[in-house]
């Protein structure tokens, strides 16, 4: 019996042992991942990129003018694009109908007239987009959001009907959800239930844009404790992107990137260093026909390129996202050949004819732009659709491409 007491007490004690040493070695190793966060987020745990000015400057002053930055704000003159002016400031949906974007005492409105005559408006509260290939809009019915019928098309210079709206048909009732705030801003405190069509959101509880706390966790903890402990230099309280696991930083960019997710918790549940699959299922798109969009699911598209799949590249390998790159091609390319050059991986064959001017722009040769899916309008009067472009992220030879390169190179050299 007494025996029998002391094996029992050191099989107890054993296994507090291997439960300690477990969890100091989870601890250890999230600290070793920079993944620090809260079980559960509210607008409270939020402080605003606008607090990592004092001791982020640079980095903050760059990150407020990227698109990520810009994808949602309150609307306003000056950052509603598109033209006000009589003459240029309507969409005909058909030759009795049209939209009309007028600026009046209390704000800017989109009017439906019929015929000449006002019979509804919508008042322009939130832009969507940076406005790089378009710019949308959303209004407040109570406390909930709907997508405004008519859309700012950057490529045309020109308003023209909403993605996913019928082109000739006026309507003010696409519902906004929660999912689709969570890939243009970083938090929307709901009020209503999970159950509740259409969703309620609380107006002064909102973080626009994807910001500072959208990648790095909410930041009210790190801001205060380095506020009254200036000396320490480590970062406390707050997720480091930079030492995530690959797996981890992919799957915070794939929150947005990575083609259509079904969540399994909440919008905005999913922090930074957290596992996507423990808040989204992935609904089965191995179906005939299915295309992924160069829009929607860059990681897909990538995730299918040698370079992904040969290497241990991850999102932030080419993309600086604290600073606006877009259309810097020479920028993008010297990402490339810090992996394609002499001794570390397969150079690019046109080197010896060309020259090494030709390293100067990997990106058309081998991302080039292509007509997007789910960013697709009408421009007046047209029948025919017209998508946005934008560069895929499956790398590899386009042989069409590299030859409408080099044509250029020799254009240009014949100059």
């Amino acid at each position: 019996m007494i025996a029998f007491k002391k094996t029992n007490r050191s099989v107890v004690i054993m296994a507090i042992i291997v439960f300690s040493v477990v969890t100091l070695s989870k601890c250890i190793s999230e600290e070793d991942n920079g993944a620090y966060k809260k079980n559960k987020i509210g607008y409270s745990d939020f402080t605003g990129s606008a607090s990592c000015l004092g001791c982020h400057k640079t980095i903050y002053e760059d990150h407020i003018n990227t698109g990520h930055y810009q994808t949602s704000q309150p609307a306003s003159g000056k950052n509603i694009n598109g033209s006000f002016e009589q003459g240029h400031n309507a969409f005909f949906f058909n030759a009795l109908e049209n939209v009309s974007m007028e600026k009046r005492e209390d704000g800017y409105y989109q009017v439906e007239y019929i015929m000449g005559k006002e019979k509804r408006k919508s008042k322009f509260d939130i832009t969507v987009g940076s406005g790089k290939k378009g710019q949308s809009y959303l209004s407040w019915k109570n406390n909930s959001l709907i997508q405004m019928p008519v859309t700012y098309f950057t490529p045309e210079s020109t308003w023209t009907s909403s993605p996913g709206f019928h082109p000739r048909k006026i309507v003010f009732n696409r519902v906004v959800t929660s999912r689709c705030l969570e890939c243009h801003s970083t938090y929307f405190q709901k009020m209503s239930d999970e159950d509740k069509h259409p969703e309620e959101f609380d107006k002064k509880n909102i973080i626009y844009g994807i910001d500072c706390e959208k990648c790095h966790g909410p930041g009210k903890e790190h801001v205060n404790f380095h506020t009254t402990n200036p000396e320490v230099k480590e970062a406390k309280y707050i997720v480091n992107a930079g030492k995530l696991s690959r797996q981890i930083s992919i799957d915070l960019c794939a929150l947005c990137h990575s083609g259509r997710l079904n969540k399994s918790l909440p919008s905005f549940s999913f922090q930074a260093g957290d596992k996507l699959s423990d808040y989204f299922d992935r609904p089965d798109t191995l179906i005939p026909g299915y295309v992924m969009d160069v829009h929607g699911n860059q990681l897909g598209l990538l995730s299918q390129s040698k370079c992904f799949i040969s290497s241990e590249m991850t999102c932030q390998s080419c993309h600086n996202v604290h600073k606006k790159e877009q259309d810097q091609l020479e920028v993008f390319s010297q990402r490339c050949i810090t992996c394609h050059s002499a001794g570390k991986s397969k150079l690019c064959g046109l080197i010896n004819s060309v020259g090494n001017i030709i390293t100067k722009n990997c990106i058309d040769c081998h991302m080039p732009k292509e007509p997007s899916q789910s960013i697709v309008v009408y421009l007046e009067g047209a029948a025919i659709p017209t998508p946005a472009k934008l560069r895929t992220h499956y790398i590899t030879i386009y042989k069409g491409e590299t030859e409408k390169v080099l044509n250029f190179l020799k254009k240009d050299s014949a100059k």
